[in-house]
């Protein structure tokens, strides 16, 4: 595990990829994977029939255009603290990295033999504004397939996971901040019924599973070669 300390980066050099200073960089190497396989399972992957993801909840929230902003606050929500962390905290990015890795691998699983969908957009909406036509653009875009779990909601558990682990982020008010960000983004996706309640709920063991080997709750080895145990930190 890196030190909690700021990497030079203008020293990297391909051939430093393996030393302990630039190793964190391989987990980058997860995105164009992940992008490929969501890619075709998502495009190419067309399955003949899906499984509609709805309980009863889903009926009584009611569509909302204005939780478009935190819904699409989440792609800066996940970059930034991505490239926040791989900048000056090395240590809670290569955390975040393993919980992402972890969590994006057994949601595309999930999808693969689960193959599932959404039927809860609304087919006309009763105000024409400027996020009304933008979510029409997004809903055209983006299909309603593969959204158990939710991905946006194991996005943002990702970015507490980063920022509760960082030496810049763990205090009480970031903690709550970051938080109350990620369950506003959770919340957002039912709101303007890009999910059902269940593909929040799905995503929480996912979570709870993947967030294990982030958090490295079990023995390993320190530089000294002991096998005491590590000092948990974050979430």
């Amino acid at each position: 595990m890196l030190k909690n300390e700021i990497v030079d980066y203008r020293k990297f050099r391909f051939s430093k990829l393996n030393t302990d200073e630039f190793r964190h960089l391989k987990y980058l190497a997860f995105w164009p994977l992940y992008g490929a396989v969501f890619g075709t399972v998502e495009r190419l992957w067309v399955r003949e029939s899906y499984t509609p993801i709805h309980c009863a909840l889903d009926d009584a929230i009611p569509f909302c255009e204005y939780f478009l902003i935190p819904y699409l606050f989440w792609f800066v929500f996940l970059v930034g603290m991505i490239i926040y962390t791989l900048l000056f905290d090395p240590r809670a990015f290569e955390r975040m990295m393993k919980f992402i890795i972890v969590s994006y691998s057994m949601t595309m699983v999930i999808y693969i033999l689960f193959p599932n969908c959404q039927e809860l957009r609304p087919g006309s909406f009763e105000r024409d504004n400027v996020f009304t036509r933008f979510i029409a653009g997004f809903y055209d875009f983006d299909t309603n397939t593969n959204v158990c779990p939710s991905i946006h909601v194991i996005g943002s558990v990702a970015v507490v996971v980063g920022a509760w682990d960082s030496r810049h982020f763990n205090t009480p008010g970031w903690r709550a901040a970051y938080t109350a960000a990620a369950v506003l983004i959770s919340v957002s996706t039912v709101f303007i019924k890009q999910h059902s309640v269940l593909d929040i709920l799905a995503a929480i063991p996912v979570c709870v599973v993947a967030y294990l080997p982030a958090a490295g709750l079990i023995f390993r080895k320190g530089a000294d070669g002991s096998g005491r145990k590590r000092e948990k930190s974050g979430v």
